[in-house]
């Protein structure tokens, strides 16, 4: 079952709540055929159905209902919750879909995870790398990790668009090279903390590929012990915890980094809808293919892992 674990959708209903409540960065999100509208699902299901991808789980990171206003964080997540439930409702072969939180009240987004897990049939909750400038690694979230941790459940990790908080990345950058750079530092943050060990039924799943952890784990497990001794173990060990989506712009480079560093046992589908879109959609399966990575692996990147992970097995037919 062919299972793309990074992609999204944003009604302009949720959109446009979330800019009444004060998000200014909506624009990014629209305009590019990723709503619920009947003709930009007939085009997605088009698109999904020429890579031969059966199911999308959606994530509304990095849209995030994320407010200091604990009423408005609450309204916005329970509404795109309930679209999200709708529209696996109404297309359960071809969606499934990550609970959004409305952090950072954490009793609110217990609350919220509890209804969206139990009532709505959710898969896990989607986080960004940051929430309104705080880590993901904050201990007044641990105990969300704990209750997905319970039900043995996915926390999928997005970038949150918010160039890791640097005034040097900018508005020009944040997405070209601050989104990888964000996740980077988030994983970080998480295993330093030691959230992989502390919550092991908890199934982490990070996107594009780890950022540059590919690139950079070896140099943290010679470093750690003297710079954050505390990390309660080696930091390859942690990482050997997590799972890693294949969003990598389709760069063969870097998925072989990754396949060779965490083992392509640790890699799921991803596609990045809708800023993968066209040939670029189709090409997040194809260069998984073309990598030269073993033909056993190439299947389980492509159809056995996520299926395994999320819990889930195709539909049969009518």
């Amino acid at each position: 079952m062919r299972i793309d674990v990074h992609a999204h959708l944003w009604s302009q209903t949720y959109l446009d709540l979330l800019e009444g409540f004060g998000n200014t960065a909506t624009a990014v999100h629209r305009g590019l055929g990723a709503g619920s509208t009947e003709q930009e699902l007939d085009e997605r299901f088009a698109l999904m159905t020429s890579a031969g991808i059966d199911l999308q789980v959606l994530s509304v990171t990095p849209a995030s209902p994320h407010f200091d206003d604990r009423t408005n964080a609450v309204r916005a997540a329970r509404v795109v919750n309930d679209e999200y439930a709708e529209i696996v409702r109404c297309f359960p072969d071809r969606f499934r879909a990550f609970a959004a939180l409305p952090l950072p009240h954490t009793d609110a987004a217990l609350e919220e995870l509890d209804r969206a897990l139990g009532e709505l049939g959710m898969l896990g909750a989607a986080v960004p790398t940051s929430v309104l400038g705080r880590s993901v690694a904050d201990p007044a979230f641990w105990p969300v990790y704990a209750e997905l941790d319970r039900r043995a459940a996915v926390l999928y990790v997005h970038p949150a668009g918010a160039g890791a908080d640097s005034p040097l990345i900018g508005p020009t950058m944040t997405w070209e090279i601050g989104a990888p750079i964000e996740d980077t530092v988030a994983i970080t943050h998480l295993i330093q903390a030691g959230i992989p060990s502390r919550f092991p039924n908890l199934k982490i799943i990070t996107s594009h590929l780890g950022g540059a952890l590919p690139m950079l784990l070896e140099r943290m497990d010679r470093q750690y012990g003297w710079e954050a001794p505390d990390t309660p173990e080696k930091p390859s060990v942690a990482a050997g915890r997590l799972w890693f989506d294949t969003v990598g712009h389709n760069h063969i480079p870097a998925l072989r980094a990754a396949a060779e560093t965490f083992g392509a046992d640790r890699l799921v589908l991803g596609t990045d809808f809708p800023y993968q879109a066209s040939d670029a959609f189709r090409e997040a399966v194809t260069y998984v293919q073309r990598a030269g990575l073993p033909d056993r692996e190439v299947s389980a990147v492509l159809d056995t892992t996520a299926a395994e992970l999320l819990g889930l097995t195709k539909p049969a037919k009518a």
